[in-house]
């Protein structure tokens, strides 16, 4: 026979508590519950009481004794004279009322199809009764809980929907500039979202990076004041310097590289102007050449 269950709590036997830093809701479903039995609810839980699909009764904070259709069915007698199975199905579901924190990342295009990627970090939070009746009812649960990772893959396409509303018109250097319009678009929209699952959404942070890194050293190199071209140049020189190349304070400033008088290269890209400058072909004499004038120059 099977012992009848006396206190129902969210708490383990070591104190902890089964709801955490990570889950929102945990279902509890015992054939002990019967009338009598005594419900704990913690001071930063609600409690959810259903039977058999249908909600009970919702608590706040506090003990109480359950008080169930069974009721003119005493607890004890119940569970002795089913052989300690209770003939109706009692579920208890606790719910976090602490805030927690739910992260969410993806993928958006900017104006010029560019890619970024981006990480969206907010806080929320079950504020009433009402809040934790409509949690239970709209979110589904996958098994016994309900966490924070499966609050992201809902709350994931209305974030990436208000991303891309402001992303996809903006330029990839120019997204920082619209980070705040950026922020309170995604806030709105999740906190929309969110209402209907009865969350409320509280802080929101907001991070667009460029996928590419090459592409997000040249806008760092940018941010100094460098023009595209001299963006270029600069990384091509950084790079250059990473191999351990002797030639690359020359790439930075587009002057050839000379080793004991003799020029082993030159680069097109000559500094001063800030525009291309194309190189002599090595088979053209320059015009103050030893060897002379074209041969189609000469005379006879």
């Amino acid at each position: 026979m099977a012992v009848a269950r006396q206190v129902i709590t969210a708490l383990n036997r070591n104190g902890t508590d089964l709801l955490g830093m990570k889950n929102l809701a945990v279902k509890i479903a015992d054939e002990s519950i019967v009338s009598g039995s005594l419900l704990t609810v913690e001071s930063n839980h609600f409690c959810v009481l259903k039977s058999r699909g249908a909600v009970l009764n919702v608590y706040d904070t506090g003990q109480y004794a359950l008080v169930t259709p069974d009721k003119p069915i005493i607890g004890a007698f119940v569970q002795g004279f089913f052989s300690g199975a209770s003939p109706w199905q009692y579920e208890v579901i606790y719910v976090n009322r602490a805030k927690l924190l739910v992260s969410s990342q993806g993928i958006a295009t900017t104006r010029e199809m560019a890619e970024v990627s981006y990480q969206v970090d907010y806080y929320v939070h079950v504020d009433s009764k009402e809040d934790a009746l409509e949690l239970t009812t709209h979110l589904p649960f996958s098994g016994t809980v309900i966490d924070t990772d499966e609050i992201a893959a809902y709350a994931g396409p209305a974030i990436e929907q208000a991303i891309n509303a402001v992303v996809q018109a903006t330029p990839l250097e120019r997204i920082n500039e619209h980070i705040a319009q950026l922020l309170e678009t995604v806030k709105g929209h999740l906190s929309d979202f969110l209402r209907v699952y009865g969350i409320t959404l509280n802080d929101l942070k907001v991070l667009v990076l460029p996928k590419d890194e090459r592409m997000r050293e040249l806008i760092s190199l940018q941010a100094l004041g460098l023009s595209a071209q001299d963006a270029i140049r600069y990384y091509l020189a950084l790079k250059m310097a990473d191999q351990g190349l002797l030639s690359a304070p020359n790439a930075a400033v587009g002057a050839p590289f000379a080793m004991g008088g003799a020029v082993l290269g030159t680069f097109p890209l000559q500094l001063g102007a800030g525009t291309a400058q194309q190189a002599n072909p090595p088979d053209t004499p320059a015009p103050n050449s030893p060897w002379g004038t074209p041969s189609s120059d000469r005379e006879g």
